[in-house]
């Protein structure tokens, strides 16, 4: 992969880029503004910098990530993209149209990848005309940080596309691990029954936020308690996950519960808004 393209200038898809650049391949990031796409590129500057501050980067390793690193506002800009990661907003439609789009302008060897945690991959591989050159390339939040990716394979995909999914994920350092296109695939079809269950937990009286937080960790080493990972993750992205779910497997404990619906409601979606389970 001599270049990669990264839609979206959100957390993930700003994390994204930064692991691309950080294995020394060219990235372009597209957002839907000019301005915002400036600002991703800062911020990814801004999180280097932190690593250099820690000693974790040397200033000249930040320097040459950031050679690698370009912005747009036009997916036109992406036409010469070996590789594509779709990580825009989780909403099938919009992803379906965006698919549709880059099928038209990118050369037909390009890979186009989603990093959807949930939606099905082959609805997004049907709105192109190279269904076998659609995968899932699912990074974790911060992808900086996280060292698992998911390689999501559609019925459609073929075996050259997903092994070239499994090269880039090894170079960019990460661990892959290989799923069948299924809601939730492997880590969310576990972990979000879970987080739902202790919301119920919270919603019954049994205990209170932290106590169940300061519990799981305690008592199951996990690094941070279940209300904790609903902030981090967004509230808004777990309602979309739980609702995936249930749409697929149509179990009851899968419904997102109601005291996330309203947060959601109140815009109180989590670390991103300083206002979720806790305040921030």
């Amino acid at each position: 992969m001599k270049l990669v393209g990264v839609i979206g200038s959100g957390i993930m898809g700003a994390g994204i880029a930064e692991v691309v650049a950080r294995a020394d391949v060219d990235v372009v990031v597209r957002s839907r503004s000019q301005a915002t796409a400036e600002a991703t590129r800062n911020q990814i500057q801004a999180s280097l910098q932190k690593q250099v501050v820690k000693g974790k980067l040397t200033q000249a390793l930040q320097d040459e990530a950031m050679k690698h690193i370009c912005v747009a506002s036009e997916l036109s800009e992406l036409k010469n993209c070996d590789l594509i990661i779709e990580s825009a907003v989780e909403d099938l439609a919009t992803k379906k149209d965006l698919f549709e789009k880059l099928d038209a302008i990118v050369n037909p060897e390009c890979i186009i990848a989603t990093n959807t945690s949930t939606l099905p991959v082959i609805e997004l591989a049907r709105s192109t005309k190279r269904p076998d050159r659609v995968c899932g390339i699912h990074f974790f939040n911060p992808a900086t940080i996280m060292p698992l990716v998911e390689v999501v394979r559609p019925i459609t995909a073929s075996d050259e596309t997903i092994a070239m999914a499994n090269e880039f994920v090894k170079t960019c350092g990460k661990e892959a691990v290989q799923v069948v296109d299924r809601a939730g695939f492997i880590v969310n079809a576990l972990l979000f029954p879970y987080l739902n269950n202790a919301i119920a937990m919270f919603e019954a009286g049994t205990a209170s936020m932290q106590d169940i937080d300061t519990a799981m960790k305690g008592g199951c080493n996990f690094p941070m308690g279940p209300f904790a990972l609903l902030d981090l993750v967004g509230l808004d992205t777990s309602v979309a996950i739980l609702e995936a779910l249930h749409a697929e497997f149509k179990r009851p404990e899968l419904e997102p519960r109601p005291m996330l619906r309203k947060l959601v409601s109140e815009g109180k979606l989590g670390r991103k808004t300083k206002q979720g389970f806790f305040n921030y």
